[in-house]
């Protein structure tokens, strides 16, 4: 497995960040740029949000938040306390659809578990079959279509009974 990182993201990778929301991938399951580049500029400092910034071999490309589920419940259901939601994707175009987003999840959330988190869940767009081939190889399981605030998505699930 390549050499993945992930460094807190900071104030310093707004430019990289506003970048990579513009590539057509990104748009197609973000949405508008410039509305998420708020979103991720204002929760920067939000206790119960955690952005990295992923690279392989020292080169960054992608992009992961984690959050308390607790604070951004969104329809998801009951879950055990510590839960953690995440969302990601990777923002250079020529490193999708290579196996990364897989295995960058794949490290991320086995070291959540690992470190007691008892849930992990994201919820992609039914439509993203990409993402959702990506976190299936991982350990996540699928759970039902829920209703969000930006439409439907499939909420999916990882335990700690997951780690291999």
């Amino acid at each position: 497995m390549p050499d993945y990182g992930f460094r807190p993201m900071t104030v310093a990778d707004l430019p990289m960040i506003r970048h990579w929301l513009a590539t057509p991938d990104v748009v197609q399951w973000w949405g508008d740029p410039d509305e998420q580049y708020a979103l991720m500029r204002d929760d920067l400092d939000h206790p119960d949000m955690d952005q990295f910034i992923v690279s392989v071999v020292g080169h960054p490309f992608g992009y992961i938040q984690c959050y308390a589920l607790s604070t951004w419940n969104q329809g998801f259901g009951e879950h055990p306390a510590g839960t953690r939601g995440i969302d990601q994707f990777i923002g250079e175009p020529d490193l999708v659809g290579r196996g990364h987003g897989s295995q960058f999840i794949r490290r991320f959330t086995d070291h959540l578990l690992q470190q007691g988190t008892p849930r992990v869940v994201t919820d992609p767009d039914p439509a993203n079959l990409r993402a959702i081939r990506a976190y299936e190889k991982v350990g996540f399981s699928r759970e039902q279509v829920v209703q969000t605030p930006d439409g439907p998505a499939l909420l999916m699930l990882r335990d700690r009974s997951s780690l291999s």
